[in-house]
């Protein structure tokens, strides 16, 4: 059971005015022509617009709360999406793939350089040659850290959360509750080096790092996009017999 079918029906109202995002991931699927995997494809908030704008949806989420939340805004929309119970280590799907996305700083839940190298692994498997590995994260500012930590701080009307950072570790503990429900977050955040190191270690080569979903670049605050693809294979590398 996954923490976020305790909010699975939260969920939406928590996080209705997130919508920068969703332009940004569709013309990414539209670039690529689909089909694309969706790694914590949640409730459908980006699942749903990028199958209404005709690219196939294959979508994973290892909260089935969230993915019945999706079945029905998929089905309101009417627009089919192929979700799937998993986990973000281990797919269960097949490639290859011309585009895997990780949206909403969701691979922020894995808590380990060994849990976040299974994810890059698996998605490095799924991809094909050409494909491309598109996610967002973020690493906090000393500011926002000061005005939010350890306060139970009004979201949207009706829903609060409490975010408790621990810097040292570069964890952080997220709460939220509201209408009857509430859950514990874990999260752990990585700074943009220490993500370009292990990207480059597990096979990626990164083309493009926003600072928001604008397209600008990144300019050292806490967003980054990250726009990867596989490292070519080295010059001479021997070839698998056919």
């Amino acid at each position: 059971m996954s923490v976020y079918d305790a909010i699975a029906r939260l969920y939406d109202p928590w996080s209705r005015s997130v919508v920068e995002d969703v332009e940004f991931y569709v013309e990414q699927a539209r670039r690529s022509g689909g089909p694309v995997l969706e790694l914590g494809v949640g409730t459908g908030r980006i699942a749903v617009p990028t199958a209404a704008a005709g690219i196939e949806v294959v979508g994973v989420d290892s909260s089935a709360g969230m993915l019945e939340i999706a079945r029905e805004r998929a089905a309101l929309a009417g627009v089919g999406l192929d979700l799937r119970l998993g986990d973000f280590r281990d797919p269960p799907v097949e490639g290859p793939l011309p585009l895997v996305t990780i949206p909403f700083r969701s691979v922020l839940h894995m808590q380990s350089d060994a849990d976040r190298r299974a994810v890059l692994g698996a998605v490095h498997r799924l991809l094909a040659p050409q494909g491309r590995f598109v996610f967002d994260v973020f690493c906090p500012a000393a500011q926002d850290i000061a005005e939010t930590h350890a306060r139970w701080l009004e979201r949207e009307p009706g829903i609060f959360e409490r975010a408790d950072w621990d810097e040292a570790r570069q964890r952080l503990t997220l709460r939220v509750r509201g209408r009857g429900a509430e859950a514990k977050l874990d999260l752990a955040w990585l700074s943009v080096s220490q993500w370009r190191e292990l990207l480059g270690s597990e096979g990626f080569v990164v083309e493009e790092l926003y600072g928001w979903f604008d397209h600008s670049p990144w300019d050292g605050h806490e967003d980054s996009i990250w726009v990867c693809a596989k490292r070519p294979p080295a010059h001479g590398a021997a070839r698998s017999a056919l």
